[in-house]
């Protein structure tokens, strides 16, 4: 068994001794692929996800190629929050072998109190929290493409946020899929593609994306409501809209 640990939450390390039992009692927040769970120990909630066993040729590629998603999700925020781009803090990853390859991993974190999410801005009108939002997350955005890193599973359930007296705090979650390196203007408005929100909120992230990173707000609006246009037809022909859309 590999075990990685936080040196700030060593004291965490007879719940991942235990992790089978304590997270069969935690709280589900998802059972898919991977299933996620709230569990306590002691005085600290945490964030447990556990990544099912891969196919027998993933399971060589993440042992032999490239790292494990688990370890991803856990490596992968020590370097937002040294951007300082908060996500919950990293606390252990827990591998499993069987016949010498990858099998069973978790990743633990420390749950994070935020308990909105973007969904709620899928035809939301633009009211002024919802544009303090709009701009205050582009310009968070904008730090992290800055900083060299691109989050590339931005969607609406990967930010959490809420508004403390009148500002805002997001969270950035699902780290595992993230790309290091310079970020170009056109890329980091594609990455706002899968998000949900009506024209008019794409363009106060674009204007706000734009004026943090020096950029054109002309040029920032097209490229974003294109990407935005080209991502969300793909996938209304596939899987259909999840709610009523302004596209053209």
């Amino acid at each position: 068994m590999k075990l990685l640990i936080h040196p700030k939450y060593e004291r965490v390390r007879p719940f991942l001794e235990n992790i089978d039992t304590y997270f069969a009692e935690g709280r589900s927040l998802r059972e898919s692929r991977n299933s996620l769970r709230v569990c306590r120990w002691e005085d600290l909630e945490l964030n447990v996800k556990r990544f099912r066993q891969p196919s027998f040729f993933q399971r060589v590629a993440y042992t032999f190629l490239r790292s494990p998603k688990g370890l991803r999700a856990y490596e992968n925020p020590f370097r937002m929050l040294a951007a300082g781009v908060d996500s919950p803090e990293p606390v252990a990853y827990l591998e499993r072998r069987k016949g010498g390859l990858i099998a069973e991993s978790f990743f633990v974190s420390v749950q994070c109190p935020y308990t909105r999410r973007f969904y709620e801005f899928a035809t939301a009108q633009l009211t002024p929290e919802v544009l303090l939002v709009a701009r205050s997350f582009a310009r968070l955005t904008a730090r992290l493409h800055e900083a060299g890193i691109l989050h590339l599973d931005y969607s609406p359930g990967n930010i959490l946020f809420e508004v403390v007296d009148g500002e805002p705090h997001f969270s950035l979650v699902d780290t595992n899929r993230m790309r290091f390196g310079r970020v170009s203007i056109a890329e980091g408005c594609r990455n706002f593609a899968r998000l949900w929100g009506r024209p008019a909120f794409f363009e106060a992230m674009a204007d706000a994306y734009a004026e943090a990173r020096h950029a054109s707000p002309a040029e920032c609006r097209q490229l974003m409501l294109s990407a935005r246009r080209k991502f969300w037809k793909r996938y209304i022909r596939r899987h259909g809209a999840p709610f009523e859309m302004e596209l053209d």
